[in-house]
């Protein structure tokens, strides 16, 4: 966002043939209070002959959670909605994939769904113009031209 607003080019690999998982910080917090509500009962597995815990096992209870969308967009469709919300075309720097880096990435959240129930609710259509107008405020960009 900062780069757009400042007419800087934004670097977009693989050409923008990527999607990402984008979650908006609300759903972020409430599926943290969600799964508060919701303790976790211990998993205690002792191998008696060896006298350890068995990994992933423990007396103490703990359940380890993705917290995300679930729902990978196209980076492109990503920084059109920006750009909207922005009022301003971004300039694009097409670079080519990085070594390392997946076409495609999104949080496996199906633990969380089947056991708490909770689902991210907000659409990048939704929690990007939001995320602008905080942004907008927070920076003092003003309002949109």
């Amino acid at each position: 966002a900062s780069s757009i607003f400042h007419e800087q080019p934004i670097k977009v690999f693989n050409y923008g043939d990527m999607k990402r998982d984008f979650t908006y910080v609300d759903d972020i917090v409430e599926g943290v209070i969600q799964v508060l509500d919701h303790l976790p009962k211990p998993i205690f597995s002792f191998d008696h002959q060896v006298k350890t815990l068995t990994p992933g096992c423990s007396n103490v209870p703990y359940r380890i959670y993705n917290i995300g969308n679930n729902k990978p967009v196209d980076l492109m469709e990503f920084i059109e909605v920006l750009e909207q919300a922005i009022g301003k075309k971004a300039k694009k720097e097409f670079l080519p994939m990085q070594p390392g880096d997946v076409k495609e990435t999104f949080a496996d959240t199906s633990d969380l769904h089947q056991e708490i129930g909770f689902e991210a609710k907000t659409s990048i259509e939704v929690g990007i113009p939001q995320f602008i107008e905080w942004f907008r405020d927070y920076y003092g960009y003003g309002t949109r031209p």
